[in-house]
């Protein structure tokens, strides 16, 4: 029997725009070909409430990726949305040359969010750009240039960021990477150290030590991890890693920087950022996607000391700490607590877990189910021993959801992780609907 979208009261507006065929054709004819989209065939979203997404048809779908890790708080919130219809019809930009409320209160509000020192924001406008800037930050503060991150992760696409990532799926071949080097992924699933050895995290580490010793002078400026890895397919690090690695990259003189731009605002579940789960405060953070449930926000955020690094030159961002960015940055944080959103996602994420592994008893091509809240991953396995990768599975299970009106990633170097991050407001209904219709397509191989 096939699964049916759990009830709906929204009746979506009447669409009048070009189809889908012509909007395709626009963009074949003047939108870059660098710009790719899900699909066979390409699907036209035109209108989206809460965890829903409509079609130009009108035909409904559950949003089980939250427009990649960017809808924290649902699609179209009133209260998010009315924020920042009341900012434009007050003034939309000003540049911080001139003083604005608006970014001073929602500094402070976010800076109250953050653990130890960590209480001094700077905004910009994406995730790739926060992790430029906190690059930039940390080797202006240190007097150090060599940086390390870790193998599978994924920091962005600028120039600076493409040396920070390490899958060359996001890796142009041109020069780059000058002063960045990988150390190994701690993933104990496709790593040399599993969930059974209680001392993965220290030798994971320690390659992050060896990496300083061979790799550096001996001195970096900083070691980037996401708190969980999400491109690279959900990849959660074993206990005790990042106090381990962090504490080797201190004494290499580094600063130890926390890409927070997909596991923040309360999506772990059980902490409001991804870095508390391994008991780590980091030296800066940088986050973005969630913070502004879908406009263009970002930010930095470091203690006052590491901060003043960058007020040796000028440095400037047009659009940073834009106040409508701003107010809808308030409004998402304000959401979060009065919805209890953070312990929302715990709920349903621990929901989609157990029946995710249930579903892996009946389906041997599942190979590890992983993350928590509502960052998981799903990897497919043609082989549970070999853990070769079931890519083109995994391509089916993909195109079979969208078909049954579920929409959810893929991550991963192979592209075999189904990447289930859906809008924080899930219920369980969604849930129970997303583990039927995953059923049904994995059945179907």
């Amino acid at each position: 029997m096939k699964p049916e979208l759990p009830p709906c009261d929204i009746t979506p507006m009447p669409y009048t725009g070009p189809t889908a065929e012509e909007v395709l054709a626009m963009r074949k004819a003047h939108v870059s070909p660098a710009i790719f989209h899900y699909y066979k065939k390409p699907l036209m979203i035109v209108e989206g409430k809460g965890q829903w997404l409509f079609d130009e048809t009108g035909r409904r779908y559950l949003d089980g990726f939250g427009g990649i890790v960017t809808v924290s708080v649902g699609h179209c919130h009133p209260k998010v949305v009315a924020a920042a219809h009341a900012q434009n019809e007050t003034i939309a930009h000003t540049t911080t040359i001139y003083l604005n409320p608006v970014i001073a209160e929602y500094a402070k509000e976010l800076a109250a969010k953050m653990p130890g020192d960590l209480k001094v924001c700077y905004f910009v406008n994406s995730g790739s750009e926060a992790n430029d800037l906190a690059m930039l930050m940390a080797r202006a503060y240190t007097g150090h240039y060599d940086v390390v991150a870790l193998r599978n992760a994924y920091h962005g696409g600028s120039p600076g960021t493409m040396a920070l990532t390490s899958h060359h799926t996001w890796k142009f071949n041109v020069p780059h990477s000058f002063g960045v080097q990988h150390a190994i992924a701690p993933d104990p699933y496709r790593g040399p150290y599993g969930k059974d050895d209680p001392e993965a995290g220290k030798k994971y580490a320690a390659d992050v030590q060896n990496l300083i010793q061979f790799g550096s002078s001996g001195n970096v400026a900083a070691f980037f991890a996401e708190s969980i890895q999400g491109v690279g397919g959900a990849v959660e690090f074993p206990p005790g890693y990042l106090q381990e690695a962090y504490g080797h990259v201190r004494a290499a003189g580094g600063l130890c920087v926390a890409d927070e731009v997909q596991a923040g605002f309360g999506r772990t579940g059980t902490h409001y950022w991804g870095f508390e789960t391994q008991g780590v405060i980091p030296d800066i953070v940088t986050m973005a996607k969630g913070i502004g449930n879908g406009c263009p926000l970002a930010a930095v955020v470091t203690t006052p000391e590491i901060a003043q690094a960058l007020a040796t030159r000028i440095h400037f961002n047009t659009f940073g700490g834009n106040p409508v960015s701003c107010a809808q940055g308030r409004a998402v944080l304000q959401v979060i607590d009065e919805e209890g959103l953070q312990a929302n996602s715990l709920k349903i994420g621990n929901q989609l877990i157990e029946g995710f592994n249930k579903l892996a008893e009946k389906h041997t091509i599942i190979g590890e189910v992983r993350g928590r809240g509502l960052m998981l991953g799903v990897e497919l396995v043609k082989d549970r021993t070999t853990k070769e990768p079931a890519s083109a599975e995994c391509m089916a299970v993909f195109e079979k959801c969208r078909e049954l009106g579920l929409l959810i990633g893929k991550g991963g170097l192979w592209g075999n992780t189904l990447r289930i991050k859906p809008p924080m407001c899930w219920t369980e209904a969604d849930a129970k609907f997303m583990l039927e219709v995953v059923d049904t397509a994995l059945t179907g191989l």
